[in-house]
């Protein structure tokens, strides 16, 4: 693949605000060309710093316009696409002003797929699996917009609890206030 037709697709999906690809993704995007052909073309892009490979299998257009804070959340339905994902735990109470110490570089999802920590230039991704099904997560979240769901406080502070994480910086007055 050519650096100018990547550039040009990759800016066509940009203007639509897609900035983060599953390896899946970028074959389809690059159809045209053979395998072969496509992982040394990825691997130029990557070398390039024209897309960035923050985990295996994923890749972020470094030159992408939209690129932001919510990049790390798109990361994060990119991992685990096909399961049932949402903002939760501390990552959710600490919007809610809940937690004191606010987890700058730490995003804490529930997920129905596997659990998993991933480092990345963007922060670190903590899946914490749940056994419950969609249906009974449903109530308990909702969409602000953003690429993930976030739970509510009344949820995340179940979560919080049913996994058994610390619960003792949660400031339950706070809480109780957001309910």
């Amino acid at each position: 693949m050519k650096n100018s037709t990547a550039l040009k697709r990759l800016n066509t999906w940009d203007k639509q605000g897609r900035q983060v690809f599953a390896y899946a993704d970028l074959a389809k995007i690059f159809h045209d060309d053979s395998p072969r052909a496509f992982k040394a073309g990825l691997r130029r892009l990557v070398a390039e710093e024209i897309l960035l490979r923050p985990v295996r299998g994923i890749y972020v257009n470094a030159l992408s316009q939209g690129k932001g804070g919510e990049t790390i959340e798109h990361i994060a339905r990119a991992l685990r696409r096909g399961d049932f994902n949402y903002l939760s735990l501390e990552s959710a109470l600490s919007e809610y002003g809940a937690i004191s110490q606010i987890p700058m570089d730490r995003l804490t999802v529930m997920t129905t797929g596997r659990r998993g920590e991933y480092s990345t230039p963007f922060g670190v991704i903590e899946f914490t699996h749940t056994k419950r099904r969609p249906g009974a997560i449903l109530p308990g979240i909702r969409d602000v917009g953003r690429p993930l769901k976030l739970a509510t406080p009344e949820a995340a502070w179940r979560d919080l609890k049913r996994v058994g994480r610390n619960t003792h910086l949660v400031d339950e007055r706070e809480l109780a206030a957001h309910g």
